[in-house]
């Protein structure tokens, strides 16, 4: 099978090479060209291209790994091969995807994907195909998808190493999306820009503050396109959030024990289902 991907940035870079030595033709388009060399040397792809419409023209697969506001540009801008698959690793559906249906060809398939997967760095230096492994993908069932379509992504996300394949509609994707990865970014953020800098904050953290603020440091750019389209799911997050954090307050104002106590009991037994 003929595969490009679109863009080789830590998400697309993690894409090819978690497809090396999969027998496929994987090709890479990128308008960095040191990026599509240093793919070409690893190995990762045949070849590289800046503009990429003849390989596109033969590709059976094309996985589109840009931003929101880019994806759209890219279908418009190239003619997909009849028969073919298209897919992307964009973070928000609604966004973009009852657009991108009307106008691409109706021999071609459409079959929007989200890898749950990827590291807070940016750029191919920083990609993996460890990333995938045991991680989570989500599969947008549209109404004009064909179900063989979709099954075969399913199929062939899991030679990729993901071990859990969920469908859903673009708006269930955007809504869950709002609170299982938007919220937990603007949580880090907010942690994070909440230092008061008093002490030297670096010297006094431990495993918690780690963890919980890897993520803040983030690619401005992508993530402020990801909160802005999706902002009434993530508004609604936030919020709910909120109330959260406020029991929270009300219990220490309160000298309430036994309100804490609930509430770390709930979220521990919460914390435990995740797992199973």
């Amino acid at each position: 099978m003929i595969i490009t991907v679109v863009g080789l940035g830590v998400v697309g870079g993690s894409f090819v090479k978690a497809l090396k030595g999969q027998g496929h033709e994987v090709y890479g388009i990128d308008i960095d060209e040191k990026t599509l060399q240093m793919a070409k040397n690893e190995g990762t792809i045949i070849e590289g291209f800046t503009d990429g419409k003849e390989i596109i023209a033969q590709s059976d697969l094309t996985i589109i790994c840009l931003y929101p506001s880019l994806v759209l540009k890219f279908i418009k801008e190239n003619k997909f091969k009849k028969g073919s698959i298209i897919t992307d690793a964009v973070g928000i559906k609604s966004y973009f995807l009852e657009e991108a249906m009307t106008i691409i060809d109706p021999e071609v398939e459409f079959v929007s994907g989200h890898p749950m997967a990827g590291r807070e760095k940016k750029g191919y230096g920083y990609a993996s195909k460890e990333v995938f492994k045991n991680a989570n993908y989500i599969l947008i069932e549209h109404p004009v998808n064909q179900k063989e379509c979709i099954s075969f992504m399913e199929r062939f996300v899991g030679t990729l190493g993901f071990k859990s394949v969920k469908i859903m509609s673009p708006q269930a994707h955007d809504e869950i999306i709002s609170f299982t990865s938007q919220l937990p970014h603007a949580i880090a953020v907010s942690l994070i820009n909440s230092d008061n800098e008093k002490y030297e904050t670096g010297k006094y953290i431990g495993d918690s503050y780690r963890d919980l603020t890897r993520i803040a440091n983030i690619n401005e750019n992508l993530w402020s396109e990801l909160f802005l389209r999706n902002s009434d799911y993530l508004l609604a997050s936030i919020e709910a959030f909120e109330e959260q954090l406020d029991l929270i307050k009300v219990a220490l104002k309160d000298n309430d024990e036994r309100l804490l106590k609930d509430l770390f009991i709930k979220s521990s037994l919460r914390r435990e289902k995740l797992e199973k």
